[in-house]
């Protein structure tokens, strides 16, 4: 997720250009850029690091030009520096671009340019396309021409602005999957990734949508569909203030980002299954210690260690090896056996978690091969590890963690899949893993539509509550950890989570008439067995709210929700939503601060 602004109009270009950045600069964080544009030519400003950079380098400048583009860049291709930094400008500094999203046929557009005598730069997929630009326009020598049949040419997603010397006073934007809203006042007309860049200077905005061309002059917006033809504009006036704006409407981060988790599982596995296989090609430099391996750790804290025993649980029923989770600050100490042969796997969303890092550390020094799974390009853990694979979740402002922990499940369960496969252990449910697997984000999606205004009711259960356990068998476990841990950091109700099986060894003393019991009941092979360990709290007089498939009795039940129909192994993903959700609604009936919990901080970087 990267931040885009552009304008053409009366006035300074510069202004608006940086205060849209400061306003989008939460989606993007480790690069940001310019570019101005007048018949004199093309100027660009680049620097690594935050926005404030950026702006010691421009402030001082006489910049007086009336159409530019910007952009605050969250890297997903090539590392954050001046090179792989954005605007990128073709060889002859005509035109410039700006992009978010990821050009997937990126290799072979960079083939066909470098085959014709272009020479790149940068690290970044988005380079190709300021060059297809180009070759189009030697072609047509017409820019609008240009920009659109270049944009014919992308598979992938993309939100793309584009300023030219052949069309100075113009601004050309593009949009498939990735956000683009365009503006327009008395002074000019704009674009922008989110609607706060924009509220500054109008609050009549249009949303583009998927494929949809825009071309912006000073006095109005030309708008085209995918297969070219013009469309009539739809203005809207955007009713939000601009802190509600950066929230997308919503009253908390943490309730827009839970609604943003579809988008972020998609972007996660975008690019990484083609056809029927699963492609993970950041595995490649290891290949041969992963063959090697006769264990395998899953190393992390706090929400990223329950992924990780997710993907402990996951590879132990795909290869016959030991598979191990354990929390980092425990690794750090205990004798943990580690060698040549032992593959370990780091999990932080920040990349950047002390505990996690000396664990890191530890095994690199014990000889074990490590891969890290991370949110932030460029981190400490990824510049440690022997390979990285990146979740796409984009920044998290929230301190408790929900699109974050989904992308990580995501990304592990591809993981998982990918190991088993090089070590050689093929499954015969491969086609129905790969189909479930494509239908994730709109399973998710329709497990918030069902499980929102569910939840919004049942968590006035727990308003007054001191204690609520969760309970589940198997991978329902995991969710029972991290959905009480949700519930503790925002709601501060003391949680805990059992093996349900492991009720009737002690923690079924606890029960006693009214106490709220979250029970998952998604695994079908031990699912009756949950629900007679549920039983045995109802007989105790405990309240159940039962999260479960589509096939599990539920009779005698009265709090019940259901996930939609997916792979079981796939059930804790879409049902990370629904206690995520409880822990939202019982944190706002109770007045707490959601998303600052308080002694909590976002990334723990001391031990």
């Amino acid at each position: 997720m990267c931040g885009i602004t552009g304008f053409t109009g009366k006035g300074t270009a510069l202004p608006v250009l940086m205060q849209g950045l400061e306003k989008l600069e939460y989606r993007g964080y480790d690069s940001a850029g310019v570019t101005l544009a007048d018949d004199q030519g093309l100027r660009t400003f680049k620097a690594k690091g935050r926005l404030s950079e950026l702006r010691s380098i421009v402030e001082n400048r006489e910049l007086h030009q009336h159409t530019g583009i910007g952009h605050t860049r969250w890297a997903t291709h090539g590392v954050p520096n001046n090179l792989n930094a954005h605007p990128h400008t073709n060889s002859t500094n005509t035109i410039s671009l700006v992009h978010n999203g990821i050009i997937e046929n990126y290799v072979s557009l960079k083939q066909m340019l470098e085959n014709n005598g272009y020479v790149f730069q940068s690290e970044t997929d988005s380079e190709a396309v300021v060059h297809l630009i180009d070759y189009y326009y030697r072609r047509f020598q017409d820019m609008e021409t240009a920009f659109k049949r270049a944009v014919r040419d992308l598979e992938g997603s993309y939100g793309l602005c584009v300023i030219s010397t052949y069309a100075p006073d113009t601004v050309f934007v593009a949009r498939k999957e990735s956000p683009m809203i365009l503006g327009i006042s008395d002074e000019g007309t704009y674009c922008a990734s989110d609607a706060p860049a924009l509220l500054e200077y109008t609050r009549k905005l249009m949303t583009l949508n998927d494929g949809d061309i825009a071309v912006l002059k000073p006095e109005h917006i030309a708008l085209f569909d995918a297969k070219g033809n013009e469309k009539k504009e739809e203005w809207m006036e955007f009713p939000y203030d601009l802190q509600s704006a950066q929230k997308g409407g919503y009253d908390t981060f943490m309730e827009k980002e839970i609604h943003e988790q579809p988008q972020t599982i998609r972007e996660t596995m975008r690019g990484r299954i083609e056809g029927k296989s699963i492609v993970l090609p950041e595995l490649d430099p290891i290949l041969g210690r992963i063959l090697r391996a006769d264990h395998v750790l899953w190393i992390a804290c706090g929400t990223a260690y329950h992924a990780c025993v997710y993907g402990q649980m996951v590879l132990n029923r795909l290869v016959p090896i030991n598979s191990a989770a354990i929390p980092a600050s425990e690794f750090r100490y205990g004798n943990y056996y580690v060698d040549k042969n032992t593959l370990c796997i780091f999990v932080s969303q920040s990349g950047e978690t002390a505990d996690t890092l000396a664990a890191i550390k530890r095994a690199k020094s014990s000889g074990a091969a490590t891969i890290a799974v991370a949110n932030v390009l460029g981190s400490s853990l990824t510049r440690i590890a022997d390979a990285t694979v990146y979740t796409c979740a984009g920044l998290e402002i929230a301190v408790a963690s929900t699109k974050a922990y989904t992308a990580q499940l995501t990304l592990i369960y591809l993981l998982a899949q990918k190991l088993a496969e090089i070590m050689g252990y093929s499954t015969r449910e491969h086609d129905e893993i790969i189909t479930y697997l494509n239908e994730l984000d709109r399973l998710t999606q329709e497990t918030i539509d069902i499980a929102k205004p569910v939840i919004r009711e049942y968590a006035s259960m727990l308003k007054n509550e001191h204690d609520v356990y969760f309970i589940g068998r198997q991978l329902d476990y995991v969710s029972a950890m991290e959905g009480a841990l949700k519930l503790k950091e925002i709601s501060y109700i003391h949680a805990d989570a059992y093996y349900a099986g492991e009720l009737k060894h002690g923690p079924i003393a606890l029960i006693q008439d009214q106490t709220v019991v979250i029970a998952f009941a998604t695994q079908p092979e031990v699912a009756s067995k949950t629900i007679s360990n549920i039983k045995e709290t109802v007989a105790r007089g405990a309240k159940i709210i039962l999260i479960t498939d589509q096939n599990t009795p539920a009779e005698g039940f009265t709090y019940v929700i259901r996930i939609p129909e997916i792979r079981p192994d796939l059930a804790c993903i879409i049902s990370a939503v629904i206690f995520q959700f409880l822990a939202y609604y019982a944190a706002s009936e109770r007045g707490c601060d959601i998303d600052k919990p308080r002694n909590l901080a976002k990334s723990v970087t001391v031990e």
